[in-house]
Formats: structure tokens, C-alpha cells, sequence
């Protein structure tokens, strides 16, 4: 019976049990973390690619086939297919844009603004990409696949 009472009070094995309680805990900590920072970082890149492109437009001459530059441009950079790039080109006539449908680009590029009106054209690159966590879980704003689509975006005004 004394020998029963000295294992109860015993506590020498007991930071062993406990570590073995945490670890799993611990560890998917970990795992999420690194998860979250992968997507981030992917995340970055996309919009860093988009950036790129941007600056592209910038040194470049402001014409129909700069905008299909860019989309390859952007592509290249992101590691994605073409169609997972948009590059949208609009003017706007005081503050109004008066080309909102990318297929009509090459069309409305010559177009312009009554005289005497305030005008700016812009362009912006849109990059979507699918991110795969390590372990593909549904959670919040995943995809029924367990991916995240990550969207880099990046705009300028060009005249």
C-alpha cells in the first residue's frame, strides 16, 4: 500500500507526458504558420509581377499591342497560364469611365474626350493564381478543393 502512495506522489515522469499531450498541438501551430506565410508569399509575388508589368507600360510606347506585352509579361513573371492574366485599359472623361469591357480594348483606344473635358486613361494587370497548403483542409475561404485563389492586382495612369 506505501509503495502504491510513493507512485501516486511520483511526479518525475510527468513533463514527458505532458510534452507528449502538447506536441501535436504544437506542431499543426507551426505547420499553419508556415502555411500562412507560403500564401502570403505567393500573394506577394503575384503582385510583384504585376508591378513588373506596370512598369513595363510605363517605358513603353502607349499603343494596342503593349497591352498583349504585357499580359505575357505578367504571365512570365507569375508562373501562370495567359488566361489567369486580365489587363484592363479604360479612359475616363471627367472622373467616368468610358470603356469598362476588356474585349473592346484595341477598339476604344483611340477614343477620346469632348474638348474642354478633364480625361485620364489608365491601365491595371490582374494576376489570379491557385495556392495548395500543404495540408488541404476546408477552412475559411478555401476552395471546395482545399485551395486559395490568390489575385495580385496593380494599376496606373498612363496620359
Amino acid at each position: 500500500m506505501r509503495r502504491t502512495f510513493n507512485l501516486i506522489r511520483d511526479d518525475r515522469g510527468t513533463s514527458l507526458i505532458e510534452m507528449a499531450l502538447l506536441v501535436p498541438f504544437l506542431t499543426s501551430m507551426v505547420i499553419g504558420m508556415i502555411d500562412v506565410s507560403r500564401g502570403y508569399s505567393a500573394k506577394l509575388q503575384l503582385e510583384q509581377a504585376a508591378q513588373r508589368a506596370i512598369e513595363k507600360a510605363m517605358n513603353n510606347e502607349k499603343d494596342t499591342t503593349m497591352y498583349q506585352t504585357l499580359r505575357a509579361e505578367a504571365a512570365s513573371a507569375a508562373e501562370v497560364e495567359a488566361s489567369a492574366v486580365q489587363v484592363r485599359y479604360w479612359l475616363e472623361c471627367n472622373g467616368v469611365s468610358q470603356n469598362t469591357n476588356p474585349s473592346t480594348m484595341d477598339a476604344d483606344y483611340e477614343k477620346k474626350c469632348d474638348n474642354g473635358v478633364a480625361y485620364a486613361r489608365y491601365v491595371s494587370v490582374q494576376i489570379t493564381k491557385a495556392y495548395e497548403p500543404m495540408f488541404r483542409v476546408k477552412m475559411l475561404g478555401s476552395n471546395a478543393d482545399g485551395t486559395f485563389t490568390l489575385v495580385g492586382k496593380s494599376g496606373i495612369r498612363v496620359q
